[in-house]
């Protein structure tokens, strides 16, 4: 066990899904993984759990006894239980909800499950390949979800105004030490160059900037995008946000900005609120990421 472990865990990031691996049966494999979200210093190993179910057992029941060996797990190795668990795939919202309250856990519907995803995708591409039974090749890919279309914001996070900004990934990678009321940080992703620009909006109030960040927090803000000249922000499970209708050439702009953080620092993106321009604490800081949903 690593010396970094923590004394007690973050939140839980989960997926309980099929792999593209066939069994002996001719059944898909199905695997549960957890990972704890990890310190924005990224100094402390996540906790991480893999465990194969049978294609028999895939139930709430099979689920709850795995939720309760991977706490036995967690806290035997130094991190402790967590009390939220971040689920992403909303076709296994009510199942997992069932095992996890058989073990007094929250399940919030959420695709801030970064860590998570950058593993499965690490997985997909360095061990199932290995595991007999891989299924080569190029994979029907499931029914796309049609977008619903974005709402406005909710009035308790509507602002004075916003602008659209950037920051050096250097510059995040300090966001902890930072003074801010609620927050929402990730490690900056390895790898990637210290001076690249990571998009991001500032919304302003001089009145409100604080209940406002309360709200953004529990909306659970995943990416920003910008769809039909409109600057939309994604959040929870399957929310879509309006926050502003758009210039044509300000639309194209902040396309242009944020193709360029997938390319350069893996999907990166910020929310800030702020009571004005020129105040140095913010009421709230959220780091986002845009990545592929498996």
């Amino acid at each position: 066990m690593s010396t970094a472990a923590l004394t007690a865990a973050e939140d839980w990031e989960l997926d309980f899904y099929s792999r593209p691996i066939l069994e002996a049966d001719g059944r898909k494999r199905w695997e549960l993984l957890i990972t704890s979200t990890p310190a924005a210093t990224g100094d402390a190993e996540p906790f991480r759990f893999a465990k194969v179910c049978p294609s028999g057992e895939v139930n709430s029941l099979w689920l709850s006894q795995a939720l309760a060996e991977a706490k036995e797990v967690s806290a035997s190795g130094g991190w402790g239980s967590p009390v939220r668990l971040r689920c992403w795939r909303s076709s296994m919202r009510t199942m997992v909800q069932r095992a996890a309250a058989e073990q007094d856990l929250e399940v919030i519907p959420s695709r801030r499950t970064f860590a998570l995803l950058d593993w499965l995708q690490q997985r997909e591409r360095e061990v199932y390949p290995q595991e007999e039974g891989f299924m080569a090749g190029p994979l029907a890919p499931p029914p796309a979800p049609v977008p619903t279309p974005p709402v406005p914001l909710p009035e308790e996070v509507q602002g004075d105004a916003w602008s659209w900004a950037a920051l050096p990934a250097s510059l995040l990678s300090e966001a902890w030490e930072w003074p801010m009321s609620f927050s929402g940080l990730l490690p900056v992703p390895e790898g990637i160059d210290p001076e690249a620009s990571v998009p991001g909006l500032r919304l302003f109030s001089q009145s409100r900037s604080l209940a406002m960040a309360g709200w953004l927090g529990g909306l659970e803000p995943v990416r920003l995008i910008v769809e039909d000249r409109q600057l939309v922000l994604e959040a929870g499970q399957d929310d879509r946000w309006l926050v502003s209708d758009l210039e044509p050439t300000v639309a194209a702009e902040i396309a242009e900005a944020l193709t360029t953080s997938q390319q350069q620092v893996r999907g990166l993106q910020f929310i800030a609120i702020q009571s004005s321009p020129e105040e140095q604490t913010f009421g709230g800081f959220w780091m986002l990421r845009d990545i592929p949903m498996a």
